[in-house]
């Protein structure tokens, strides 16, 4: 029996939809005003637990996710840091940012196979590199791509090393610091001024990469302020990558419109991996920004699922502008969605359909078409060779596949901290029309069967040949085109 994110001492409050039926929506792991828990970033102790239990068990599609982990060059326990003092990015500069993500991925694949299978070599072997990087690194530095550098970066440090920090080797004072001193300030700055540009010179994801450094360090080094600044900017910010500014538009539809669409394909995915990494993060503390202002990030996120896959989504044209303050000024608009590639994709959906489907017992068809022809999701250096691969941690077949969670006979009084477990029941996927994404399960449905037409979805990750043969595609107008890898 797997317990519910809400099940840990200290659980906030049953969320948005509670006492619908018999059942109780799952909730955050740890009330916002107490102390932090840890591990508490992408993955809490339960999330661990759940994956080497499953693993073991030889349960699907965790073993394909584990054997997509293991097959990694990153995930092997031989490898050797390369730590530099100053780390470039950026024209103009010597780069040598590369060899920092590297590094970084490796630590956390070696950490969480340590998670896994217990194997303490591959522990050793994240720590080794995370203790030579803190122990060296002093400067982030380049073009505008530092604050790129920064916060992706820094992100992913706080992750690996958030997963070995009660190792006895582990040299954790010195990480927080080199998050303190160095991955930190640079992400602060720029939501503070945005390199001296106007607020909308920089896309979403230039935003939200700051966001989730930010956030990651203050969790990492147990400081609120730190959380507080990231969650206040993340709802109320005023750059681009702020939840309403990123996502301005929202359809009856249940569908919202992501801006970063208007530029490029690649670009939007990064955004969605990025704010959902975000979302999970505040998770993991008792702080639900996957279901703010109404779910909006799952509209903005079905709708970037549906257009990657082909679907006709409406784009309403957005000017920015661009420029620094007092100096150069311009504008562009974007028009349109782009084109897209269907066959492109990043290791993002796992975690996103898991969490509105399984957690909360929303509908995320897209989402879930999405995550299943995405799966078994890899990780950084599955995704080729360029710094675009290693955006995301990944691995999300392993880390968020889980179970529908529930309290069976709980209302809306229910307590904190039931235990609740139990797989969604049904049948088959079903063809959908466009899917309202509200914070209430659909009218009339059990939520222990809520997810049912995403269960196909799993089974393709599991290894069923159903999504090849068109199981998934949808009627009507928002046909799925079928080419491209699957």
């Amino acid at each position: 029996m797997l317990k519910a994110a809400g099940a840990a001492a200290g659980a906030a409050g049953i969320g948005a939809g509670a006492g619908v039926g018999t059942t109780a929506l799952a909730s955050p792991a740890f009330a916002a005003g107490s102390a932090f828990a840890h591990p508490g970033l992408l993955h809490t102790r339960t999330d661990l637990d759940r994956m080497a239990a499953k693993v073991k068990a030889g349960a699907r599609p965790y073993t394909a996710g584990f054997a997509k982990l293991t097959a990694n060059r990153h995930a092997q326990s031989g490898w050797r840091a390369n730590p530099q003092a100053t780390v470039y990015r950026g024209a103009g500069s010597p780069q040598n940012y590369a060899v920092l993500y590297n590094d970084i991925h490796a630590a956390y694949q070696n950490a969480l196979r340590y998670h896994v299978s217990g194997e303490t070599a591959h522990a050793d072997t994240a720590v080794a590199i995370l203790n030579a990087w803190s122990g060296k690194l002093t400067s982030i530095q380049g073009s505008a791509d530092r604050f790129l550098a920064a916060g992706l970066y820094g992100y992913q440090f706080a992750n690996a090393a958030e997963l070995v920090r009660d190792h006895g080797d582990f040299a954790l004072g010195r990480a927080q610091e080199l998050m303190r001193n160095v991955f930190h300030p640079v992400s602060d700055s720029f939501l503070h001024d945005h390199n001296g540009a106007v607020i909308t010179n920089y896309w979403p994801n230039w935003d939200l990469t700051a966001i989730a450094c930010v956030l990651a360090t203050g969790i990492f080094c147990d400081d609120r302020a730190v959380v507080d600044r990231a969650v206040e900017y993340f709802k109320h910010g005023d750059g681009m990558g702020s939840v309403k500014h990123a996502i301005p538009v929202v359809h009856d539809d249940g569908l919202a419109e992501w801006v970063e669409a208007g530029r490029d394909q690649g670009h939007a995915l990064l955004g969605v991996g990025l704010m959902g990494t975000v979302c999970e993060m505040a998770w993991s503390q008792g702080i639900d920004l996957y279901g703010y202002d109404d779910n909006r990030f799952l509209k903005g996120a079905q709708y970037v699922a549906k257009w990657s896959l082909g679907g006709d989504v409406p784009y309403t044209a957005n000017t920015r502008k661009k420029g620094a303050i007092g100096g150069w000024s311009g504008s562009e608009t974007a028009a349109g969605a782009a084109g897209v590639d269907p066959a492109m994709t990043r290791p993002i959906w796992a975690m996103i359909a898991n969490h509105y489907t399984k957690r909360r017992g929303l509908s995320a068809s897209y989402v879930t078409r999405a995550a299943a022809k995405a799966a078994p999701e890899g990780g950084g250096g599955d995704y080729g060779p360029n710094s675009g691969g290693y955006d995301q941690l990944g691995f999300g077949t392993l880390a968020f596949a889980r179970d529908q969670e529930r309290v069976e006979g709980a209302g809306a009084g229910a307590a904190p901290g039931a235990d609740a477990s139990g797989d969604a029941s049904g049948g088959g996927a079903r063809p959908q029309g466009v899917v309202s994404a509200s914070a209430s399960p659909a009218a009339g449905r059990d939520l222990a069967a809520t997810g049912a037409e995403d269960m196909a979805g799993w089974a393709a990750a599991a290894g069923v040949s159903a999504v090849a043969g068109g199981l998934l595609l949808l009627r009507r107008r928002d046909r799925v085109r079928r080419g491209g890898a699957e």
